[in-house]
């Protein structure tokens, strides 16, 4: 997760931009692509996000680091993933990151204790996720509070964790207990959190694909998903409203990109592309994937809420007969995202 605090985008919407950037990832030919499968291709790059060895990690790091840093407008964090080999233990990951990058924010794909140990003491602010199968369970407000009890209580305030993602992409999982049971997880645990007064320290939100959008072009037309916009989005954005707490979206530009489109994904210069409807002049897709969001909220009277990029990236690896996907592509589009 690159997290960077960038100005507002083309809508006037405050936008805190969390960018969680995969340098990493094996992406099957577009033609053997479903959508179905895409959520599972983005979290296997984002979760190679931390590379290998110590020394990758340092190379990797220093990539992204290349613009000045300019306290309080841009912030950097980095999605902290645990499923690979040989990587470096949480306390060297944790030192590195303190005293060797501008980096302040973390996401943790759970709550490992080890690494909430490892970043006591350190200010970076840390963000930790409750897995889907264990949504249903965190309806049951005893459930809430032992999860919290168990996986925040013990490392805060050392540790500082901010935010308690429920979840990640569930509606376009398409299982409908985990939907119908998103929305009340997330009001369970902000209960348990004000039983623990943590509340004001502490947000809940969950991360969503690009899916949940049933329309994105032009972006001023965007629309969430028949059925899931007033049944479980309306009431997710209204205790996000409620608790101060952010939308948060996992956009991809490289899901949405042709041949004729890479300079457009990869914030290269090109034409542009317009949005008749209002005038704007996108340069960049990843501007107009989020202004899609803004307008699919702004639909349903909510566009006065913050919006979070959790996590986006681009594959470093795959078919050879695919346009754009290797690592220098993948350490460019990190690049460009950062200084955008």
């Amino acid at each position: 997760m690159l997290h960077v605090a960038v100005p507002n985008p083309i809508h006037k919407v405050k936008h805190l931009k969390l960018l969680f950037f995969s340098h990493g990832g094996l992406v099957p030919p577009l033609h053997q692509r479903s959508p179905s499968s895409l959520t599972h291709q983005k979290l296997a790059m984002a979760k190679q996000f931390i590379p290998l060895s110590s020394s990758i990690l340092v190379a990797v790091i220093s990539l992204f680091l290349v613009s000045t840093f300019v306290p309080g407008v841009g912030s950097i964090g980095v999605n902290y993933g645990t499923v690979a080999n040989n990587l470096p233990p949480p306390p060297q990951v944790a030192h590195f990151l303190l005293e060797s990058t501008v980096i302040n924010r973390v996401k943790l794909y759970d709550a490992n204790p080890d690494i909430l140990k490892a970043f006591a003491h350190t200010g970076i602010a840390v963000t930790v996720t409750v897995p889907n199968d264990q949504i249903p369970r965190l309806t049951k407000l005893n459930f809430a509070r032992q999860w919290v009890e168990d996986n925040v209580q013990p490392y805060t305030p050392a540790t500082n964790i901010v935010r308690i993602l429920v979840g990640n992409e569930v509606i376009t999982t398409a299982d409908k207990m985990l939907i119908g049971n998103l929305v009340p997880a997330m009001q369970t645990l902000h209960t348990a959190l004000v039983a623990a007064s943590l509340d004001r320290r502490i947000q809940v939100s969950t991360p969503h694909s690009l899916g949940v959008l049933s329309n994105s072009s032009p972006p001023s037309s965007g629309k969430f998903r028949l059925g899931y916009d007033i049944h479980v989005l309306k009431p997710l954005l209204s205790f996000l409203r409620a608790t101060k707490s952010p939308f948060m979206i996992n956009p991809y530009p490289f899901f949405g990109c042709s041949p004729d489109t890479l300079d457009y994904a990869l914030f290269r210069p090109n034409a542009g592309v317009l949005d008749e409807n209002t005038g704007l002049l996108y340069t960049n897709m990843l501007d107009a994937q989020l202004d899609a969001v803004f307008s699919a909220m702004k639909v349903l009277g909510f566009d006065d809420l913050e919006i979070v990029i959790a996590e986006t990236g681009w594959p470093s690896m795959g078919d050879s007969t695919q346009v754009g996907v290797d690592a220098n592509v993948a350490s460019e589009y990190n690049g460009n995202l950062k200084r955008h």
